[in-house]
């Protein structure tokens, strides 16, 4: 199964209000693994940067004044992405502003369907919680020590792995797709007696103080006619 992990820079919120697409990071999974293949481009924008998009990405009008405009690369991402699901944090607003692009360029457009959305992922998985990239990373312990400002590729390639555990970690296969599976059986028949190691080391506790007194607080709230504070 291929999926494309996928994240956009751009020049404010709404492409509606002129906003354009200005770099986009793309990180192939074949089976929930990475395969080391990667789109990155940056784009012209063909407006000028407004300075709170700057302070953001650090994309800036001279940097950007030499780089193709979107409908020059379009049909390359498209043939990167092929027919792949896409894993987006907050998908809404990526897909919204490449359709947008991809519109104006005169390609066919994403089709909603397509798109798994991490943002929705976590705030399901983990109700009342911060869910921002950061926050995710910090729940995870997922390295982004070199995330000083937003980036298309890094930040693709810091999802792949937060979108990895928060499906369970990176255990289709264990990394052991190439060896040979062991019988549930032996060959007389007697069942295998193999058992899983614990882990030399217990994992780090995923939940951080403000996570900790976010659903202290919510406890509260709920009140004394909460389920679990009913006696049997």
């Amino acid at each position: 199964m291929r999926e494309i992990v996928l994240d956009t820079e751009t020049t404010g919120f709404e492409p509606s209000e002129g906003h354009r697409i200005v770099e986009i990071g793309a990180v192939e999974l074949e089976n929930h693994m990475p395969t080391g293949k990667t789109y990155h481009q940056y784009i012209n924008p063909e407006r000028n940067m407004p300075k709170e998009a700057f302070e953001v990405h650090g994309l800036g009008d001279d940097f950007l004044r030499d780089k193709p405009v979107f409908k020059h690369i379009g049909r390359d991402f498209l043939d990167f992405i092929g027919d792949a699901k896409l894993v987006i944090h907050n998908a809404a607003f990526d897909v919204k502003f490449l359709n947008f692009e991809l519109k104006l360029a005169g390609l066919s457009t994403i089709e909603w369907s397509r798109a798994i959305d991490t943002l929705a992922i976590s705030r399901q998985k983990f109700p009342g919680s911060p869910a921002s990239l950061d926050a995710l990373c910090r729940r995870f312990g997922v390295d982004n020590s070199a995330r000083e400002k937003h980036g298309a590729l890094l930040d693709s390639e810091i999802l792949a792995e937060v979108y990895l555990e928060l499906i369970g970690g990176r255990q289709p296969d264990f990394g052991l797709a190439n060896q040979p599976m062991k019988s549930a059986t032996t060959a007389n028949g007697a069942a295998d007696d193999w058992r899983p190691r614990p882990r030399p080391e217990p994992l780090p506790p995923r939940i951080t103080e403000d996570e900790a007194r976010a659903h202290a607080e919510f406890m509260v709230k709920m009140g004394e006619g909460a389920l679990w504070k009913k006696r049997a």
